[in-house]
This record gives C-alpha cells, structure tokens and sequence, in this order.
C-alpha cells in the first residue's frame, strides 16, 4: 500500500493509494458516493460505489458528515474534467472521527464577524488555505534570498525598555520590579547593533503596534522582517528590497499557481512586477497628487488615500523617497542635498495596495545622531547603547522592514488584512 497525498496521487496513475485527511464535503446518488476530500497538501474526489465496497465501510461512509475525519483507499486515475487533474476509485474506507452535524460554516454567505468568530474553523476552506499558503512562499522567498545575498538570521527581543519611535503606540506591561516595559514594534535598533558584527543581518517575528485604527491595512499584531546591511547607502538600500520584491513575487507565480487561480488573482498583475521599479521624490509625488485633486500639503507625509490614488497609476511598485524630515524618525540621515528631507524611502505596492516597505539610510555620526535624539525629545539615557554604536567603529548603513501581511494581502489580492494572518488581532478582537 502507497501511502500519499493529495498533492502527489499524479506519480500514482493506476496504483492504489493511501490518503489521510478530511471530508470536507459529499454527494450520493444511492449506489455511487462522491465523496470530496481534503489533507492539507490539496483536494481530489474518491468515488465509492456500493457493490464494490464492504457493507460496513458503507454504512460508515453513508455516516459521516462535513469535516469527519478520514482514510481512504483507492486507485488514482487521471480526470479532465477534475481541478486536480485526478480522481480516487474508491476501494476502502475509514472513518477515524465523525464530526457532528452542526457544522457552523455553511454554503450560505457569512458576515466577517461571523467567520472571525469562527477562524478557527474558516481556515479549512479552500480560500484561507490558499492564503497561507502563499503566506508561507513569501516568508520562504524573503530567507532565501537573504540566505543568498550575504544576510545572517539575527534574532531581536520581543520586550524592550524603550520604543523604536516613541511609546504612544505601544503595548505597556508591568516587568517586575523594574517599572515598564514594551512589546516591541521593531527589532531595526537592535538590529544597527548586530551588523556591526556581522555585516548585514536580518529579524522576522510578530510585532505589535496599540494604534487604535479600524483601517483594511492595520492589525494591532503582525509579523515584521527588519533587514540592515553595514556599508550599504541609500539607492543600494532601494535595489536590495526591489530585489527581495520581485523574488517574492517570482516564487508565488511559480509555486502558487493553483492558489492564486482559487483567489481568483490577477496573475498578469503580479507578472507585470519586474525590475525597475517607480522611482519619485516625496515632492514629485505631493505635485502629482495635486494635479489629480489632492490637497496635500508640501511637508504633509503620505496618507492611506494618497498612496492608493498613486499605486493605481503605476503597474509596478513605487518609491517614494526623501520625504520631509519632519514626519519622519529620528535615525534618519538627512540629503546632503537637502537637510530638510531624509535618506529614506517608502514603497508602495500597485493596485491601490499602498506603503509594504519602509526604509532609509540611517545616521552614522555620533553628534548629529544625539542632536536629532533632542530634537524629537528622544530620552538620552536609555539609548546610550544605540549611541555607542556610533562611538566606536560607525559606518553608513541602512536598512528597511517590511509588514508581511500587507504584502500577503497585495499579492493574494484580498481587500481586508484580516484575512492574510491565522487569527488576526484587531482593536475590537483577541479571540479566538
């Protein structure tokens, strides 16, 4: 007995398989029984007929219902008319659970709050599973091709005594007898300290930001991959995350055909997402703005509606750099061009998807770096550490972070955040 799954039956054609896994759906015409199965790996059909099938094997398939759990043995055939391509000729059949008949999610439609209530269950259905899936390709593409390009894994800690830009957005606990401390927003601090080791470094892990906003693109829990490079300036910095972009995108449409047709994803969207990349000044970008009914203001930073009017001009990503020094972080270099404005980027993702990506070259010199600190009422003492990074062996470096459930949202094209993350944390929802 071959022992399988779903994914694989197609090296099977004519043998008799093994398949664990669920049902997550069935028809039976009184002798034939369609059972529709699924095991994580991919979906196929098992068809049963009751003169070919043990009586009690009949009766336990006749009694099962959505979502039992089951082993099935058949002989794969290839099948046209079959979105896998293949079916199971049913030979055997086991029933290892059976689900009861209330099954919460049905084939009528379900508000979100329903099926958020219910994230536990909706995951099983086809589109969740394409989702994380594709979810899964891009956090695979980001570590090997940084794996390829030089970066060493480097891990940051969740709990700061400090923010990376300000303590108004984030979560506060109480650290024993210690006073404060905060669920960390991003690990780029920590992150400047690793590559002067090791030269270029990277994080990936869940980060939290208490901002109080019901927007399609927020979550107050999401995963974040902070990358930072020794000796890298500002348009280097730029080439590497198009680079890391485009080798996402790449791996998608290679690994994730299937899933992207069960979104119903514009794969020539996607296809369009090549080297060179939209390059634009902040200010090019606020008169551009302007030209098409925006008021925004010459040192106004970005908004959510601006960065949608622009990305659904373009049908690659954009990055918008140099922005005003003003709405923007403290370890920013500034343009020697231009000490209004900051070495920095943002890129924004087309289709009206707005900002996956910031980044900027990061201030090496120990005097300027303090002087921006008091400039933006940044305590001193605290970031003496960050400081010395400065004091002893400083080079240009820069870096950039990304949010990667924005960028799951963009490529599976799906309309709200919440979807693209297992179970999402929203300012009105921690459950389940």
């Amino acid at each position: 007995m071959i022992s399988t799954t779903a994914a694989e039956i197609g090296a099977y054609v004519g043998q008799e398989v093994e398949l664990k896994g669920w049902a997550y759906n069935f028809r039976s015409s009184g002798k034939i029984f369609f059972l529709q199965f699924r095991d994580g790996t991919g979906r196929v059909q098992a068809v049963y007929s009751n003169s070919e099938l043990p009586e009690d094997q009949w009766n336990a398939l006749n009694g099962i219902r959505i979502e039992s759990s089951v082993i099935v043995t058949g002989v794969v055939k290839a099948e046209s008319r079959s979105p896998s391509g293949f079916e199971l000729q049913g030979i055997s059949f086991r029933a290892v659970h059976v689900a009861p008949e209330d099954y919460p999610i049905g084939k009528k439609e379900h508000g979100p709050d329903f099926l958020l209530d219910q994230r536990h269950l909706w995951l099983r259905s086809e589109k969740q599973w394409a989702i994380q899936r594709v979810r899964n390709t891009i956090i695979n593409a980001t570590f090997a091709y940084f794996n390829e390009n030089g970066y060493v894994k480097f891990d940051t800690p969740i709990l700061t005594p400090t923010a990376c830009e300000g303590t108004t957005e984030l979560f506060s606990i109480e650290y024993f007898d210690m006073g404060n401390a905060y669920l960390s927003q991003s690990g780029q601090l920590y992150l400047e300290a690793g590559i002067m080791s090791l030269g270029r470094a990277f994080d990936f892990g869940p980060v939290f930001r208490a901002e109080k906003s019901k927007t399609r693109r927020h979550l107050t829990e999401f995963w974040m991959m902070d990358a930072e490079a020794a000796f890298v300036e500002h348009e280097e910095n730029m080439a590497i995350q198009e680079g890391l972009v485009c080798r996402i995108v790449k791996d998608v449409l290679e690994k994730n055909r299937k899933e992207l047709e069960i979104l119903e994803r514009d794969v020539a969207a996607l296809e369009k997402v090549r080297a060179p990349f939209v390059h634009m000044t902040h200010a090019e970008a606020v008169a551009k703005l302007r030209e098409l009914g925006s008021d925004i203001g010459d040192m106004d930073d970005l908004g959510g509606d601006d960065e949608t009017v622009l990305t659904k001009l373009y049908d690659r990503p954009i990055f918008v750099e140099k922005y005003p020094a003003a709405v923007k972080a403290f370890y920013m270099k500034r343009d020697p061009q231009d000490p209004m404005r900051v070495l920095g980027s943002d890129m924004l993702a087309p289709e009206g998807y707005g900002e996956i990506i910031g980044g900027s070259q990061r201030e090496d010199d120990y005097d300027t770096l303090l002087l921006r600190m008091k400039e933006h009422d940044v305590p001193v003492e605290p970031y003496q550490w960050y400081l010395d990074l400065r004091r002893y062996g400083s080079v240009p470096h820069s870096g950039f972070g990304y949010g990667l459930e924005r960028i799951v949202a963009w490529v599976c094209g799906l309309q709200h955040i919440r979807e693209t993350i297992p179970f999402p944390r929203l300012i009105n929802r921690i459950t389940p």
